[in-house]
């Protein structure tokens, strides 16, 4: 939001912020700058479903009417940007988007094919621990099936240091994110 209003980020604006947890940031801040949220939590919404009786309807219920909500009210050019998002997206979702011409982009802590999928800011760092790497990073990408496997629009790398914690090493991978997904959605629009 800040790097739009900022113009970092040309041509864009944000028309809804959907989250999986009903106490993410970046609802409040959506909430604060007049901007559309939405809660969509699996387990909600199989409660609020009893037709789907087992966990893999639920799954591709849920994942079908959260492309239906992206899809309903979008501008004609749309990008999705998954940023803290923490839900493995499945053909239900990617596909409607994808004949829809919607890209969706993520942010991952991680090099391309390194840790992907959770925690994968804690597995760097026992990874540099263990003498296995020195550097670490992070990506945005383009989402497809395969976790974290989409191509990378920006690759950011990091430098491991010896003395820190790994909560010293989230905070400049933090720092680094949120440089990273500036410049990620500006390609990605670019790339539209």
């Amino acid at each position: 939001m800040d790097a739009i209003k900022d113009g970092k980020i040309q041509d864009a604006e944000i028309v809804r912020v959907i989250s999986n947890r009903l106490k993410a940031f970046g609802l409040q801040r959506a909430r604060d700058a007049g901007v559309p949220t939405v809660y969509h939590n699996l387990k909600t919404f199989g409660k609020q479903h009893p037709e789907l009786t087992n966990d893999d309807q639920i799954r591709k219920g849920y994942d079908k009417a959260l492309a239906d909500l992206i899809l309903e009210h979008r501008p004609k050019r749309s990008l999705v940007v998954c940023a803290g998002w923490m839900h493995v997206l499945s053909p239900n979702f990617l596909d409607p988007l994808e004949r829809s011409n919607v890209p969706i982009i993520n942010l991952h802590p991680a090099l391309p094919n390194a840790f992907n999928g959770v925690d994968a800011i804690k597995r760097a760092y026992q990874a540099f621990q263990q003498g296995l790497i020195t550097k670490t990073g992070v990506m945005v990408h383009y989402v497809i099936s395969e976790v974290d496997a989409g191509k990378p629009l920006v690759i950011r790398e990091l430098d491991l240091a010896k003395d820190e914690t790994c909560a010293q090493l989230e905070d400049r991978m933090h720092n680094l994110e949120w440089l990273a997904i500036v410049e990620g959605v500006q390609l990605a629009i670019t790339n539209m």
